[in-house]
């Protein structure tokens, strides 16, 4: 027991060191253009929203499955929340939007839950693939982004809707501050909670979770609820961030999401990973992307570099496994 719960641990400090020597050597590289004060916040703003997807991502992978459709649940939020956040016909001069402020934030998470629960069901009753349902969700819903906002970006939204996103406290963006609000929420689940532990129980081993009386299938919805809602809380953070509702914003969010989890540590197979590694893996990948736009490293070469990443994340998880069969 003592000799796994230090391998956990080496494995956990691995991962910290790796990313402390690549802030390290991104902050010597690029002279100095790294390492400040503003730059930092801009890492900050770039890991909060893959961030939070990538947590409703550990839930799903966890649980022995995968989620290819928040990428485009980030985009169908993000418009209808923008579209419930016109000013109204007074609002040039009280600032009132058509609806109550809160409208717009629930209709987002509202998006999300739905999406969420059409792949729960699909998956957990219907007996399809995971892969197969998000993969047909995902394009089920950017097609629906696209025909309710008629293609085009929504613009014209609040100035407390803008504040969501942009605004700052102590000179730390909120993003930040969402970000630490919902990892803690996810930490205390899944390390506090019996619905946590079931979760890691059903990716270790379904059928004996189903032998000792957990209803895996509820459990199952319950996950892809979870990601759908956290989708949709990042579609609401990408709208009022950029001031707009577009239909196709998030495309490959939901690989930022998988490389930031595989990164983390998370097994690909289910049952096994930790909240913290997840925590680190969204801020490598944000340092990265940033240290290599600094460096003016064409955004194609960042893709294919994003790619390898995934796949050796990948490979050492499988190796490590085998090691202990």
């Amino acid at each position: 027991m003592d000799k796994m719960k230090n391998k956990h641990l080496m494995k956990d400090f691995g991962l910290l060191l790796i990313f402390l020597v690549l802030v390290i050597a991104l902050s010597v590289i690029s002279g100095g253009k790294f390492a400040n004060a503003k730059n930092f916040i801009n890492v900050l703003k770039q890991t909060s929203v893959n961030g939070i997807l990538a947590m409703g991502m550990l839930f799903v992978i966890l649980s022995d499955g995968i989620d290819l459709s928040v990428g485009s649940i980030v985009g169908l939020s993000g418009v209808v929340a923008c579209m419930c956040a016109h000013p109204a016909a007074t609002g040039a001069t009280t600032g009132a939007g058509q609806y109550p402020f809160l409208v717009p934030i629930l209709a987002a998470l509202l998006v999300g839950a739905l999406v969420g629960v059409f792949n729960g069901v699909g998956i957990a009753y219907g007996g399809i693939p995971p892969f197969i349902v998000t993969l047909g969700s995902m394009t089920i819903v950017r097609g629906l982004a696209l025909i309710v906002s008629g293609g085009s970006p929504v613009f014209d939204v609040t100035a407390k809707f803008e504040k969501i996103a942009s605004g700052k406290l102590a000179g730390i963006p909120y993003l930040a501050f969402y970000l630490v609000i919902i990892v803690a929420i996810c930490a205390f689940i899944l390390n506090k909670t019996i619905f946590g532990r079931r979760i890691y129980a059903i990716g270790g081993n379904q059928t004996a979770a189903e032998v000792s009386g957990i209803n895996v299938r509820r459990l199952r919805v319950a996950v892809y609820t979870i990601s759908g809602v956290l989708a949709g809380l990042a579609g609401l953070l990408v709208a009022s961030r950029t001031i707009t509702g577009s239909p196709t914003a998030g495309q490959s969010y939901e690989m930022d999401a998988i490389a930031a989890v595989v990164i983390g540590g998370v097994s690909m197979s289910g049952g096994s990973g930790k909240w913290h590694g997840v925590v680190i893996g969204a801020l490598m990948l944000a340092v990265i992307s940033n240290g290599l736009d600094i460096l003016r490293v064409n955004s194609n070469f960042q893709l294919i570099i994003k790619g390898f990443i995934i796949i050796f994340a990948v490979l050492m998880d499988i190796r490590g496994k085998g090691k202990k069969a």
